[in-house]
C-alpha cells in the first residue's frame, strides 16, 4: 500500500528531475523517488561509493527475477 501526499519542491530540483527523466525513460516523482532511495542508502552507508550501490540494485532486482549473474572477483 502507498501512501502519497503532495509536497512542494523548488524549481530547480524539478527542473533537474525532469532532465534526468527524460533520459532514463522515468516519470519526474519516479526519478525523485530513484534519488531519495540512492541517497537514504548513501547516508545510511557513507562508504559505500555510488557504484557499488547501484550494483547492489541491480543484484537485487536480479534475483526477483531469477537471473542471478555470478559475481566474480577481482
Amino acid at each position: 500500500m502507498t501512501n502519497s501526499k503532495t509536497i512542494k519542491l523548488s524549481g530547480d530540483i524539478v527542473f533537474e528531475a525532469n532532465k534526468y527523466a527524460n533520459v532514463f525513460s522515468r516519470s519526474v516523482p519516479k526519478q525523485i523517488e530513484h534519488w531519495v532511495k540512492i541517497g537514504k542508502i548513501a547516508e545510511e552507508n557513507p562508504d559505500l561509493p555510488y557504484s557499488f550501490i547501484k550494483d547492489i540494485l541491480l543484484s537485487l532486482e536480479e534475483t526477483k527475477n531469477e537471473k542471478p549473474v555470478p559475481y566474480i572477483f577481482g
